[in-house]
């Protein structure tokens, strides 16, 4: 089939009519579940645990990952991966980064030779430095590389569930995918933009977490809101440093997947990334603050992704590197600050002129 051949079916795929399966019931993947459901789709979500599935299937609530809140009952909870992806037209990939690829691996036999996939998770792989589509793409037949997309930018979920306006961003290197996802998510309280930028896309959506765990050291410190205002400009640098180095189109860092998603996280109350630097920040040890979360941070693992890849593509982002140094290694809060403050003198736009 040539493209214009496969855009032209796309084109011709209804949105509305889009059969739907959701793998992973966290808070983003109920979110967004539960969005589609109101929608009027009849929605199948793998959820990995019985007593998450039954919960949903009852009482139409997640009481663990999205509590208090009253779920779509479109939604169809099962634990049964097969049922969930096959026969689809859409398939949402809503999974903690670092069991990505053990999930493709294990709903790859049930898809169906038409199915778009949507990751909506953010992360970068810690062995491989692969966001989530190029885990998916490395995993699946393919047949199924050119019917990715990502879809990301400042959305926390229980905002999402509420119907709270939310703007967002459906990215894929085909504008006939794109906008096909863009057309099934998109509500009157959930705008969907596209984007052809996949990899931008996905890189701001990742090293947000770990710049957004920087500003919660910073207010943990209570270092007052310059300190803060000149973390997330200078962490936006680094962003799109690395994205620019890896091929990504500059402008998606001043987008919602970029700047916006990192205003979002480094000062929104419901960050778990800035939760987490927050509480590193008045003293306390990475692995009590981690105990006591039921859900992922997932600036915690990309932070060693984040630092190993820029020394690998040799580009500067000390920021990102100073918080794996104060998570991983023998860094204080404190010196790490003093370190980045007493750096070599520069001009600011020099990478970007």
């Amino acid at each position: 089939m040539t493209a214009t051949e496969k855009t032209k079916k796309m084109h011709n795929m209804k949105a509305e009519s889009a059969k739907i399966g959701v793998v992973g019931a966290g808070s983003w993947g109920t979110a967004l579940a539960s969005l589609l459901g109101m929608k009027g789709y009849p929605v199948k979500l793998w959820v990995y645990e019985s007593e998450i599935r039954d919960d949903i299937a009852r009482y139409h609530e997640n009481k663990v990952f999205l509590p208090e809140i009253p779920l779509s009952e479109n939604i169809d909870p099962s634990n049964d991966m097969q049922a969930v992806v096959s026969g689809k037209d859409l398939v949402l990939v809503v999974v903690p980064s670092h069991v990505m690829r053990q999930t493709a691996e294990k709903f790859a036999p049930y898809l169906s030779d038409g199915t778009i996939l949507v990751s909506a998770s953010k992360g970068i792989e810690n062995k491989t430095h692969l966001t989530m589509t190029g885990v998916l793409e490395a995993v699946l037949p393919d047949q199924f590389k050119d019917r990715l997309a990502a879809l990301s930018g400042p959305s926390f979920a229980r905002e999402v569930a509420r119907k709270v306006p939310t703007v967002v961003t459906a990215a894929s290197p085909d504008p006939a995918v794109a906008g096909f996802v863009q057309n099934v998510f998109v509500t009157p309280f959930f705008r969907v933009y596209t984007n052809d930028d996949m990899m931008g896309v996905e890189l701001g959506g990742a090293v947000k977490n770990v710049i957004a765990i920087a500003s919660g050291i910073i207010d943990g410190l209570n270092l007052g809101l310059n300190t803060r205002a000149a973390l997330i400009t200078r962490g936006l640098t680094e962003m799109r440093r690395l994205g620019v180095r890896l091929g990504a189109n500059p402008h998606t860092f001043s987008g919602l997947a970029g700047m916006g998603d990192l205003i979002l996280t480094c000062t929104g109350s419901l960050s778990r990334n800035h939760t987490v630097g927050k509480r590193i920040g008045e003293g306390r040890k990475l692995d009590e603050i981690l105990a006591d979360m039921k859900m992922v941070a997932e600036g915690v693992r990309t932070a060693k992704s984040v630092r190993n890849l820029s020394r690998r593509v040799h580009v500067d982002m000390p920021i990102s590197c100073a918080v794996y140094d104060v998570l991983y290694g023998d860094l204080s809060p404190e010196a790490a600050v003093h370190q980045l403050m007493t750096r070599d003198l520069k001009d600011e736009l020099e990478d970007i002129r």
